[in-house]
């Protein structure tokens, strides 16, 4: 049996309020009991152009990117246009008529202006809220819902204001009401009360509550599109788990301000985009000549330069992996969805500390923008001591067999901690015996066999052996629905959440493929060219650098096309 689903999206310029839009209409679905995943694009500007929010409806957890519009609210007369690749025969539009005959669409269109109403009310303002009313008469939610989360979104703004808003949502739940009539079917999608316990975060949250399970307690950063809601959501809850949240005037401070924290035994996080982490290459070095731990986190977008700063890639893995002069250990992570966000950002900074070195976490804007609802996690705390108290004859970087040194920080203990950028003895000084650098080195990069021999698993969907997929960080969702669609018992999918070093066992897992086939979005390959160089396998790559996530239809497309 068919599964029911609904896929919305609200469409409209920058300034005209479709954040609020979201906010407020998401959280009445969780209270409602649905299933659902919602993501945002948007242009790069403050007012003007089209901004989108696609919000999809399921009866089980389905999180992937889908292509198709059932019913699309335009409330901006370039909405048709921008969207009308995603736009079919089958999708109902609400808006402006005459905008659809223009382009010679022949879709089902309710002439409906939103702007008209709210002007009616008072103001073009409230159009937002008339949409949202429209799109929950449309879907039969009671507006008790509503009507409290305009209270709470507005109060601040004063009583007329939350009056105005209530109007605007009557009127529209009435003009929803009117088109449900008209359109008799739309699929009725099941609810689930266990949705309303849920957590209900962003990919930015995400990273955030991640980090603070993890016990960062600073924070500097610069504030850089997609990564600023990070620092935003920390810096809202520094007072509730004593973080320092510091808003540096680059990201070479930043990143500094992070190591000179880190000696003094914070927990720190650094947080940025690919343009702002360029200027952190020399901090990343520094990280690892003096083995100090730091978390970077690296919110991809397209590039070179400024690139599409509102927009989505996965352009920047060979960035971080290969970032800072020298030779060094680092670790590089991509969590697969929000959940595992949360998790994995809690064992980057356990991984930091326990092996000196930086670990980075690769997101990118189309996952920090994606909200949905997800059980509670229960993460056990960190238990072990990083940091010990020093004695009077304390040595820095004392030889160990695992290349690891016992930590301490000044101030705690007898002994002198001394570290340098300069390659260095064992109590930290400046040396240029050669000898003793060579030993330096090998010290350095002997962790990288216990990181090797720890590194993540990849996740694996299916039995197959004949055709093995390939995805890493926040395609996940996406790939997984298009593997589980296309249903082909000789497909095995596996999913990367440990870039590098990558998983040890990788060669075993693909011997018997006759084809390899990896996606991801950049326009090299980045991640596939590492799978040859790890396995000395051929690969198949499916690429996307538009700027733009994939989609569930074109990834089944691409797939199918590649399995003759």
């Amino acid at each position: 049996m068919d599964e029911k689903e609904l896929s919305i999206v609200l469409s409209g310029e920058a300034g005209q309020g479709l954040v609020s839009v979201q906010n407020v209409l998401l959280k009445i679905l969780k209270e409602e009991g649905f299933y659902f995943s919602s993501n945002s694009e948007y242009m790069s500007r403050v007012r003007g152009g089209v901004n989108t929010i696609s919000i999809r409806l399921t009866e089980k957890e389905r999180r992937g990117n889908l292509k198709k519009i059932d019913i699309l609210l335009a409330l901006d007369k370039n909405t048709i246009e921008h969207l009308k690749e995603r736009i079919d025969e089958n999708t109902i539009i609400i808006g402006n008529k005459e905008e659809v005959r223009k382009l010679g669409l022949k879709n089902k269109t309710i002439d409906v202006s939103f702007k008209e109403i709210a002007e009616k009310i008072g103001n073009k303002v409230f159009a937002n809220t008339v949409a949202t009313g429209t799109l929950l008469g449309i879907l039969n939610i009671n507006k008790k819902y509503f009507i409290k989360q305009l209270k709470e979104s507005f109060s601040k703004k004063g009583k007329e204001i939350v009056l105005k808003n209530i109007q605007a949502a009557e009127k529209g739940i009435l003009k929803g009401k009117e088109i449900l009539k008209i359109v008799k079917n739309l699929p009725k999608i099941k609810k689930n009360k266990q949705i309303k316990l849920n957590n209900l975060f962003t990919g930015a949250q995400a990273i955030a509550y991640g980090a603070i399970a993890g016990g960062c307690d600073f924070i500097s950063a610069y504030p850089m599109s997609p990564s600023t809601g990070v620092l935003q959501n920390l810096a809202k809850l520094r007072e509730n788990f004593d973080i320092i949240v510091e808003q540096a005037e680059d990201e070479i401070s930043a990143i500094n301000m992070c190591l000179g924290a880190s000696f003094a035994g914070a927990r720190s996080l650094t947080n940025t985009s690919g343009g702002g982490f360029a200027l952190m290459c020399e901090g990343v070095s520094l990280a690892g000549m003096i083995e100090t731990p730091l978390v970077i986190h690296v919110a991809q977008r397209p590039g070179p330069a400024t690139g599409l700063p509102t927009r989505t890639a996965q352009e920047d893995l060979n960035l971080v992996m290969h970032a800072g002069h020298g030779e060094f250990a680092r670790i590089v992570y991509a969590p697969k969805n929000l959940k595992s966000a949360v998790e994995i950002t809690n064992k980057a900074f356990i991984d930091s500390q326990k092996y000196q070195i930086p670990v980075f976490i690769l997101t990118d804007q189309y996952f920090m923008e994606n909200l949905y609802p997800f059980e509670k996690i229960e993460i056990k705390e960190d238990k072990e001591k990083y940091i010990i108290e020093s004695k009077k004859d304390y040595q820095r970087y004392a030889f160990t067999e695992s290349g690891i040194s016992p930590r301490a920080i000044p101030g705690f203990g007898k002994g002198l901690v001394c570290v340098d950028s300069d390659e260095h003895d064992q109590t930290g000084h400046i040396t240029e015996d050669f000898s003793l650098r060579i030993k330096m080195v090998k010290k350095r990069l002997k962790r990288i066999e216990d990181i090797t021999f720890e590194s993540l698993k990849p996740t694996i969907i299916g039995k197959g052996n004949e055709i093995i997929i390939i995805g890493w960080g926040s395609t996940f969702e996406t790939i997984k629905e298009a593997v589980e669609k296309i249903d082909n018992k000789k497909i095995k999918y596996l999913h990367y959440e440990q870039l590098y070093p990558i998983y040890p066992g990788t060669k075993d897992l693909l011997k018997s493929a006759k084809k390899i086939i990896v996606i991801e979005g950049n326009a090299t390959g980045q991640f596939a060219e590492l799978i040859k160089k790890e396995t000395n396998k051929e690969v198949i790559k499916i690429l996307k650098y538009n700027g733009l996530q994939f989609f569930v239809e074109e990834v089944m497309q691409e797939i199918t096309e590649r399995l003759d």
